[in-house]
């Protein structure tokens, strides 16, 4: 198991054209206190209906990795933020020590407070770890985070993936999952993916495709993706 050390993390999701946000909306995340790099990412399914979405999406994200002093700045018309921290345990999978090049974003939250605690353990010692396990092809790094004002959503997890096409490994993760656990009416395959048992809401959940990035002159990985798996996403 082995762990990334960004310790907190901005979206935004919006509409922004790639262009407008590489030339107008990254260069001013940079200019933030305590942001060490920002990357763009494609939505590979705007509009995905298959799963809750709580809140607006678009069809670009925005990714600005932060040091602890970050303060969010006020969001863009017609987008949504989040701010994250990274939650106090390690991130879980493999640094293959390619670049990254998709993602899997869920957010959710614990149905009432008092399972907010249930529902971290069991996203961290049974639904990611199981994931972890399985070496699903394509998949990399995958790390908690909570929200820093503590509302909707809660949770984030935040899923590297190393592939060309983020979606399609995605969609293979439960077949996956499927053969490793037994068959889809287990109680094991059950356990793992019933998340209203395990006291979650869905707030967003999509996959995105890296469009570019950006940093500060002089940080490692600052034209680029970083191949270190450490810190950049």
């Amino acid at each position: 198991m082995e762990d990334r050390i960004t310790p907190g993390l901005y979206l935004e999701l919006g509409d922004t054209s790639p262009a407008d946000y590489a030339e107008i909306r990254a260069p001013e995340l940079l200019a933030l206190t305590a942001v060490q790099r920002v990357s763009w990412w494609e939505t590979m399914i705007p509009g995905r209906d298959e799963l809750p979405m709580a809140v607006p999406e678009g069809t670009l994200l925005g990714v600005a990795e932060t040091g602890d002093s970050f303060v969010a700045p006020p969001a863009p018309a017609a987008t949504t933020a989040r701010h994250f921290r990274r939650y106090p345990r390690p991130g879980q999978g493999i640094l293959t020590g390619r670049p990254t090049t998709g993602l899997l974003v869920v957010w959710i939250s614990p149905s009432t407070p008092e399972r907010a605690q249930p529902l971290r353990d069991w996203a961290d010692f049974i639904h990611i770890r199981t994931i972890a396990e399985a070496a699903v092809p394509g998949y990399t790094q995958i790390t908690p985070y909570q929200n820093v004002d503590d509302s909707d959503p809660l949770f984030m997890h935040f899923y590297e993936m190393d592939s060309a096409d983020p979606e399609e490994t995605f969609q293979t993760m439960a077949e996956n999952l499927r053969v490793r656990l037994g068959g889809y009416r287990t109680p094991q395959f059950k356990q793992w993916a019933d998340w209203t048992a395990a006291g979650a809401e869905i707030i967003y959940v999509n996959t995105f495709r890296l469009l570019g990035s950006s940093g500060p002159p002089g940080l490692p990985g600052g034209a680029g993706p970083d191949v270190s798996g450490r810190a950049r996403v």
